[in-house]
């Protein structure tokens, strides 16, 4: 995604465009991928940028509270951001930490559980932990 297309969406999803925060957009919002905070904060050190790990995390919360990008959690400690907003599921291989987009409907539930009283449905996702053969 270029710069201008980054301001379109910052405005759709009502985020104050800063150095930092444009910086962040053009890494994550490239093209599909999944990335983890320290890969960004790698990714802008190789470019020579000086944005601090806080503003690399308070952007990413930003981002997703304003639905910008999804989180993907795969377990406590790691959390990736999905530059895909559309609904799709995930392969997610525990060997090698990549994630492989499933299209939404190449997954079928015929039934969810009863949901706990005074909740509602928001959305269901699917993430299928794979691992590497081991021969």
């Amino acid at each position: 995604m270029v710069r201008s297309e980054i301001l379109v969406q910052f405005d759709l999803h009502g985020i104050l465009p800063t150095p930092q925060r444009l910086k962040i957009a053009e890494i994550l919002l490239a093209r599909p991928q999944h990335l983890s905070a320290e890969q960004i904060l790698d990714r802008l050190r190789q470019a020579g940028s000086s944005v601090s790990k806080a503003t690399v995390y308070n952007t990413l919360n930003l981002f997703r509270e304003s639905g910008l990008v999804r989180e993907l959690s795969v377990d406590p400690e790691r959390r990736y951001y999905d530059s895909v907003m559309r609904a799709h599921h995930h392969f997610y291989n525990v060997d090698t930490g990549e994630f492989t987009d499933i299209d939404e409907d190449r997954v079928s539930i015929s039934e969810l559980p009863s949901l706990p009283e005074g909740t509602e449905s928001h959305s269901v996702e699917v993430l299928i932990k794979i691992r590497d053969r081991r021969d």
